[in-house]
């Protein structure tokens, strides 16, 4: 975006125009390092747990309110929002959301309320999977209308102007490419898209998330019991609150026809606030539970080793880049990733041969039909091109188009000799160079 590309239109991907602006706004501040855009998610997840405390103080006392806050950043770290996925910056919406609507009886609640919901538009630009949640917070406010005397055939006007302001900024985003002429890329990458991508064979309960899942299902179960049995909330209506807010973001979670890893740390405030009466200091167990779980967050983490592993995979990252360089160019000699880290493109000062630059649009097969282009097309194009590297891995994240995949094999086959290679997150990544 900052050398004047567009997404969908230059660069192709589903994602909503905001998440690809705030990436813009990390880089044009802090320089193309991926530590800009690092700092800024940072800062999100900075500002959500300050608003963690604030809506946690309405239930408990300070010490565990700050727990919460410490146990919301350790949290959305191990459930991958360490870095730049987009629930480090929607989240933190969510919860800005959740503070201007929890008081209906609040005596600017009609404000706040329209406040949320222009937020909850924003975060919809970062995010569609959001609109449940936005839902939500817009019927709890719509209820809290009705609570301070709206009768109900009137809740249609408050109705219609929440609505508006949360569409307001994909509005005007369309608006935006409509004007430029390329709203129908828009469209199809925003919306049409997403449903003629394929579902996961595993469906959105993946068994093998159970494991990676149980701690956040631990707090909730826990949470819920000590509320019933040991340690009543003293707000109720803002408990039961958050648990309606809690089966919305599950819809969140749930609402793509696959389900990755990483998208349940959408459910992480939930399952901090749920477990409020668990780790309440002023229950007969005082500080203890609040210090079991949080020390049992923190060994989620893993720090020194995860510490080590970036180091190593880091160095890794440079070695390749540093092969890769010599025979690629920002003008017609790119490189070629077909799986394995896009940084690869960056790193080497490397052109971009195709649109589709994101490696899972191309070998994924559950992307088969979801790109407005055959993927085995695009791969045989690029082919076509005699890239000077392609760069390969041995094991596969996702479900492979086969098709694409013997195209690329045969090629490295008969026209490349491996360069060099490395191993980055247990894969083996396989550097090609072109020898005719």
């Amino acid at each position: 975006m900052l050398d004047g590309k567009l997404p969908f239109v230059d660069l192709w991907d589903r994602k909503p125009f905001g998440l690809f602006a705030l990436f813009a706004l990390a880089h044009a501040v802090g320089g193309p390092a991926a530590a800009s855009y690092q700092v800024l998610a940072g800062l999100f997840t900075l500002a959500g747990a300050v608003m963690m405390y604030v809506l946690s103080r309405v239930l408990v006392d300070r010490v565990t309110a700050s727990g919460a806050g410490l146990l919301y950043v350790v949290l959305m770290s191990t459930y991958g929002s360490h870095s730049g996925q987009s629930e480090a910056f929607y989240v933190p919406m969510m919860l800005a959301m959740a503070l201007l609507v929890r008081d209906p009886a609040h005596p600017r609640a009609f404000r706040r309320a329209l406040a949320a919901m222009l937020i909850g538009g924003l975060a919809l630009q970062v995010k569609y999977t959001v609109v449940p949640q936005c839902i939500f917070f817009g019927m709890w406010a719509l209820w809290g209308q009705y609570k301070l005397g709206a009768p109900v055939p009137k809740l249609w006007r408050p109705g219609i102007a929440f609505a508006a302001l949360g569409l307001l900024p994909t509005i005007a985003v369309g608006a935006f490419y409509t004007g430029i002429g390329h709203f129908d890329a828009f469209l199809f990458a925003n919306f049409t898209s997403f449903f003629d991508r394929l579902p996961s064979p595993s469906g959105r309960l993946d068994i093998d998330h159970t494991a990676f899942v149980s701690p956040l299902v631990v707090l909730i179960v826990l949470g819920g019991y000590a509320a019933i049995r040991l340690s009543p909330p003293r707000e109720r209506q803002t408990y039961i609150f958050i648990l309606f807010w809690l089966f919305a973001s599950l819809a969140t979670v749930f609402l793509p026809s696959t389900v990755y890893r990483y998208y349940y740390a959408a459910l992480v405030p939930n399952a901090v606030l749920v477990a409020l009466p668990l780790i309440d200091c002023r229950t007969k167990a005082r500080w203890i539970p609040l210090a079991i779980v949080l020390a049992g967050a923190a060994a989620t983490l893993s720090l020194p080793q995860q510490y080590a592993k970036s180091q190593e995979q880091s160095a890794t990252l440079n070695r390749l880049s540093r092969a890769i360089a010599p025979n690629v160019d920002n003008k017609t000699e790119c490189l070629w990733v077909f799986d394995g880290p896009t940084s690869l493109y960056t790193l080497s000062g490397s052109c971009l041969p195709t649109r589709y630059i994101y490696p899972d649009h191309l070998n994924n097969a559950l992307e088969r039909n979801a790109l407005g282009v055959e993927q085995t097309d695009e791969v045989a194009r690029i082919l076509a091109n005699r890239p000077p590297i392609i760069v390969t891995a041995d094991t596969k994240f996702t479900i492979q188009n086969e098709d694409a995949g013997q195209l690329v094999e045969r090629a490295v086959t008969d026209h490349y000799r491996e360069l060099t290679n490395g191993v980055l997150h247990g894969r083996t990544i396989r550097v090609w160079k072109r020898i005719d």
